[in-house]
């Protein structure tokens, strides 16, 4: 297994990555993807982004998922909402409609928690692919086996995955733009 997972290729890792379960914590305010700059902005003109760029993630979710693998996240949101929380609420129903489950929690309440605000992967539990970044940009994933690592992470996710509000339920609670 590679030790690290370049951001360009974390797509093309999870056709084979993972047997049964990948589990997300996302926990940044913004990230900067060079595909979705063009979709972020039409957005933010109000204008209705749509799918563009999004195609290869979208079919690989379609295919793990349709094979019985399980895709879940979380998200942490802030009140009020960076755009970019705005604009990935929005785009969250495709990913949905793609298999995902996609929930959320609002970040004063992970804080209440405990929950430490860090973006990783956890796969199978047994892996765990911490994101690394400059700024906004993601570098890619580091992965690790590490027992006491992935123990720590599989705890972060049983708290996280209990509080936080599926998809429909929170978006009908909050605003949001388009």
């Amino acid at each position: 297994m590679p030790q690290f997972i370049d951001a360009s290729a974390i797509t093309e890792f999870f056709r084979d990555g993972f047997e049964h379960t990948a589990w997300r914590l996302e926990a940044r305010r913004a990230y900067q993807v060079d595909y979705e700059s063009a979709r972020f902005q039409a957005y933010l003109r109000g204008e209705d982004p749509g799918t563009g760029g999004r195609e290869a993630w979208l079919g690989t979710i379609r295919d793990r998922t349709a094979t019985g693998a399980r895709v879940e996240r979380v998200r942490l949101y802030d009140e009020p909402p960076t755009d970019y929380q705005r604009f990935l609420l929005w785009g969250t129903v495709h990913t949905v409609a793609a298999g995902e489950d996609i929930r959320y929690l609002m970040r004063t309440q992970a804080e209440s928690y405990g929950l430490p605000a860090r973006d990783f992967w956890l796969f199978d539990s047994r892996v765990l692919g911490e994101f690394r970044y400059d700024g906004d940009r993601s570098l890619g994933m580091q992965l690790t086996e590490d027992p006491t690592t992935v123990v720590a992470a599989c705890r972060i996710r049983d708290a996280a995955w209990h509080h936080a509000v599926p998809y429909g339920e929170f978006a009908a609670r909050v605003a949001s733009a388009v």
